[in-house]
């Protein structure tokens, strides 16, 4: 299985009162390393959000295993587990890089996204950009 991947090393921004990362900074990086995966892969997709292509989250989640606190390094992994005509799923596996190198998953984690189309203040379905849909290709499981 090939994935896309993202480092992030994580801020003390990121910590709540406790000293763990904040539950919903895990979400954030869902949004961080598809925005990434598009600068990469499907950079021409920039451009057609300027000009009216939303790419709708529909729904998102994700499941806690271990905490993170702050400096720890975060390897997250993303896959593409379903393609359709206008949308696409896709898997995030948080890992925590430790400094011998060894990964321990911390997080799992699942968004999709809608291609949609603005038209004056209504918004209408329509196909993912095809340089997106032949990048996730590459990375679907």
């Amino acid at each position: 299985m090939k994935a896309y991947e993202y480092r992030h090393i994580v801020s003390f921004e990121e910590t709540n009162l406790v000293g763990n990362v904040y539950f919903a900074n895990h979400i954030r990086w869902q949004g961080r390393v598809r925005e990434m995966f598009i600068r990469d892969y499907a950079s021409d997709v920039i451009d057609a959000l300027g000009q009216g292509l939303s790419l709708v989250t529909t729904r998102i989640s994700c499941e806690y295993f271990q905490e993170l606190f702050a400096l720890d390094e975060v390897l997250i992994k993303m896959y593409a587990t379903q393609i359709t005509q206008n949308r696409v799923t896709m898997k995030f596996d948080y890992l925590r890089v430790r400094k011998d190198n060894t990964e321990e998953l911390i997080a799992s984690g699942e968004q999709q996204i809608a291609s949609m189309m603005k038209e004056g203040t209504a918004m209408r379905p329509t196909p993912l950009p095809q340089s997106l849909r032949l990048a996730l290709n590459e990375f679907e499981i």
